[in-house]
């Protein structure tokens, strides 16, 4: 895994004068040199796929009694049997970080880090809860967030006695410590929150500062694409993507277009954003038909990055996960973007 500044800035600089033809650069008389450079997909990848528990393994002291992101108060008895669900995998992630993950009994379709890929499903259908999965494996402590439910599956669990711990859902970097607190808290490890805090804030900030300080930044363009189903859409200011996006060092092409959130994907707005990449999800890449798949989606040929198949995919339960192996995924993420191709 790339960590030194000298490395990086090196790479950036292959990238932005050297390692591919910039749409910029284009004249007549150079369009088959243009159409001809083929830098391909690089694969952002951590340098280890699996969680990395804390040592020593916590010990929960229970009962405790805390403020949800519901405004209820919870208390939980029981870590024995613990389920942590949401539409990203980072709250199954922040568990298993923690060191309770032998006490973790099911999980979320996002949740595929080795360590829990075996787990059984409570998300059967898609991202949505099934109330009698979850029932059937008896936890004693459900943690979810409002990315997840429905809410009347929650309210089931609630019904039968079973503690529902919800955790504010924002999608930042900033926002991970208050994550990584809310769930220690709710388990009774408060203690072993503030250690893996400390330890996941030093990787993001080590990561960050890898990022090169010369040269012109990147516009980065996050598109997140389902070809089976039909789902093209371009990410903006508030859609995560732009966070780990930012943390690189680079420029979001979205949010500088004005787009907030997910927008559909147009021809005349993705040109218009310019990308020099194109950041997807391996999964997206995959179900369009790898690269050249994605350059037959609307306006991506036209771009600076279609021009030079500049393309960086990354594991969808990584990319906008923000757990606790948020470090190493800017640290993979500004690795990949700044190789040079």
């Amino acid at each position: 895994m790339i960590r030194r500044t000298t490395v990086l800035a090196l790479a950036a600089s292959l990238l932005l004068t050297g390692g591919c033809t910039t749409v910029s650069e284009v004249g007549p008389e150079d369009g088959a040199a243009a159409a001809a450079s083929n830098c391909g997909a690089t694969t952002a990848k951590l340098a280890e796929e699996d969680v990395d528990p804390l040592d020593p393994k916590p010990t929960p002291k229970l009962p405790v009694t805390v403020k949800s992101a519901d405004k209820r108060d919870v208390t939980v008895r029981s870590a024995d049997r613990i389920l942590a669900v949401n539409l990203y995998g980072s709250l199954a992630e922040i568990v298993f970080s923690l060191g309770l993950g032998d006490r973790v009994i099911g999980r979320d379709t996002s949740t595929a880090f080795p360590a829990a890929a075996k787990l059984p499903l409570v998300t059967p259908q898609g991202h949505d809860l099934s109330a009698e999965a979850i029932l059937k494996l008896n936890p004693t402590v459900l943690i979810a967030d409002d990315s997840i439910g429905p809410a009347t599956v929650l309210q089931q669990i609630r019904d039968a006695g079973i503690p529902v711990v919800i955790v504010d859902d924002t999608q930042t970097l900033e926002a991970i410590p208050g994550h990584i607190r809310a769930v220690a808290g709710a388990l009774g490890v408060t203690e072993a929150g503030e250690r893996l805090v400390t330890r996941v804030q030093s990787e993001i900030d080590t990561a960050r500062k890898s990022a090169p300080k010369e040269g012109t930044p990147p516009r980065i363009a996050f598109l997140y694409v389902r070809g089976t189903a039909g789902v093209y859409l371009i990410g903006g200011a508030g859609a995560g993507s732009d966070a780990m996006i930012e943390a690189i060092g680079a420029v979001d092409a979205g949010t500088e277009a004005g787009l907030t959130k997910f927008r559909p994907l147009t021809s005349e707005g993705l040109i218009n954003a310019a990308p020099d990449v194109i950041l997807v999800m391996t999964e997206g890449l995959n179900s369009v038909g790898g690269v050249d798949g994605l350059l037959k989606l609307p306006g991506v040929a036209q771009t600076p990055a279609g021009v030079n198949k500049r393309v960086v995919d990354m594991e969808d339960g990584v990319l906008l996960n923000f757990g606790a192996r948020t470090g190493k995924a800017v640290e993979a993420l500004a690795g990949a973007v700044y190789a040079s191709c």
